[in-house]
């Protein structure tokens, strides 16, 4: 198929190359003429691995980007719209989307062939059909279902694996208006014959997006206040708690050969500093607010988000059990993106910890492999930054480990090599507490009781 798609953020330029790679010929199209010209050159404006290996692989050959929106569709069958969705604190902004509508929709005018617009931008229930399809026959002077398809396609990619989760689907959601709509949709993604199909109508494909991330951050928020509860009670380690918890048939799968392994969801049953990024705390928060405009207060939902934003403060409570003050105290903060391999520091914890640092008047360097141009668009010149892991820890009273970067597996070892070990605070419970002479972590107390008589 040929295939365009407004925008070039992480949904859009990921679907954009693995598309390409599985055989549709695909434009990108992004207003900005500095990132379209960056991506020519095989060259993404967003870290995430194993993306630029598969663009400078297929740019010039099945895909390209371009700032014309109106080629893109008349040269395509189907447009992916894949704008930002950014959320004010009370409602998703669907600024982008209208906008990308209108070109849409004005390109149609022109266009004799059937065309199909999929929304892919994550919107709350009832967008797609509510507010783009309207749009789309206003602009276009069309009606949507005999002259043209609209249907709703949300992602499911994980930073970091964005592409690995492209390429090897666990499910593929079509929402369509009609039938003709969901032929096309199929037809986009059958290079996946293997891949679970989940066939419904725009909303219902909206709705099953939002109710995914909510279970995923509700399950972070639980293991995050089990783990504050084990601390509090003083001689209970939550990570060995959530291990008891992960081996039950519920959180395990079996292989044809009857070996059991833990199931992936079991990754987000770990207590650690809380959730981030561009998804989970906008999406719960949207969904929160729709849910409050249709008359439901969503306690539960709201809890969930309460408890994320509590988390980092149990982070700077750990690091005050060991000394008298905070000030002047020279902490290493490692990981600034709020999870392993990107480049993301969108909603991380790691800034609500360092703002508290720094209220402290305690000293602050920073360390991450490939966040820290972001980070200082967030922080400035508040905190140093370290260009190496060993550079970061030399020389500190304490050490705060803020996320999984795979290269913090080295930490015990450089820890140990100094003549005065620092406090380490394991903030995702990354390390072995075994191998770090001086260790603290979420989760785990000080071996006191809490049990009362």
């Amino acid at each position: 198929m040929r295939v365009s798609i407004v925008g070039t953020g992480y949904v859009g330029l990921v679907s954009g190359v693995c598309l390409a790679e599985t055989g549709h010929d695909v434009v990108c199209v992004d207003v900005d003429a500095a990132k379209v010209a960056q991506i020519l050159r095989g060259v993404p404006p967003i870290y995430e691995e194993g993306l630029e290996d598969l663009l400078r692989k297929n740019v010039g050959k099945r895909f390209t980007a371009t700032g014309d929106l109106r080629a893109a569709v008349l040269g395509s069958d189907l447009t992916l719209v894949a704008v930002g969705t950014p959320f004010d604190g009370r409602r998703i902004d669907l600024s982008y989307v209208r906008e990308a509508a209108r070109g849409i929709g004005a390109a149609l005018r022109q266009k004799s062939d059937y065309h199909v617009v999929v929304v892919k931008s994550t919107v709350v229930p009832g967008t797609t059909a509510g507010v783009v399809l309207p749009i789309l026959e206003e602009v276009s002077g069309r009606r949507a279902g005999p002259d043209f398809g609209v249907g709703m396609n949300p992602e499911f990619l994980t930073e970091g694996q964005a592409i690995r989760d492209f390429m090897n689907p666990d499910r593929i959601v079509l929402g369509a208006i009609d039938p003709r709509t969901m032929e096309s949709l199929d037809r986009l993604y059958e290079y996946f014959p293997d891949a679970p199909r989940i066939r419904t109508n725009p909303s219902t494909a909206e709705m099953i997006k939002y109710a995914s991330n909510a279970t995923l951050a509700t399950a972070i928020s639980f293991s995050n206040e089990i783990a504050n509860l084990c601390a509090a009670l003083g001689d209970v380690d939550a990570v060995e708690v959530m291990e008891g918890v992960h081996a039950s048939s519920y959180f395990t799968v079996t292989s044809p050969d009857g070996e059991r392994a833990m199931a992936p969801i079991t990754s987000f049953f770990q207590a650690g500093s809380g959730f981030g990024g561009s998804c989970l705390p906008k999406d719960v928060k949207a969904l929160i607010a729709h849910g409050e405009d249709l008359g439901l207060p969503m306690p539960l939902l709201r809890s969930v988000i309460a408890v994320n934003e509590a988390q980092p403060a149990q982070i700077v409570r750990a690091l005050e059990k060991h000394f008298p003050s905070l000030e002047g105290l020279r902490v290493a903060v490692l990981g600034l993106a709020f999870k392993p391999d990107t480049s993301d520091v969108r909603e991380s914890p790691a800034f609500p910890v360092i703002r508290s640092l720094l209220e402290r008047k305690a000293s602050v360097n920073a360390y991450d492999p490939v966040a820290v141009h972001e980070a200082r668009k967030v922080l400035g010149g508040a905190v140093v930054y370290s260009s190496t892991l060993e550079e970061s820890l030399a020389d500190v009273d304490a050490v705060i480990l803020l996320t999984r970067w795979r290269q913090f597996e080295s930490v015990p070892g450089i820890l140990s090599a100094l003549p005065s070990p620092p406090l380490l605070v394991d903030g995702r419970r990354q390390l072995d507490k075994r191998a770090v002479a001086r260790y603290a972590g979420i989760g785990l107390g000080d071996g006191r009781t809490g049990a009362k008589n």
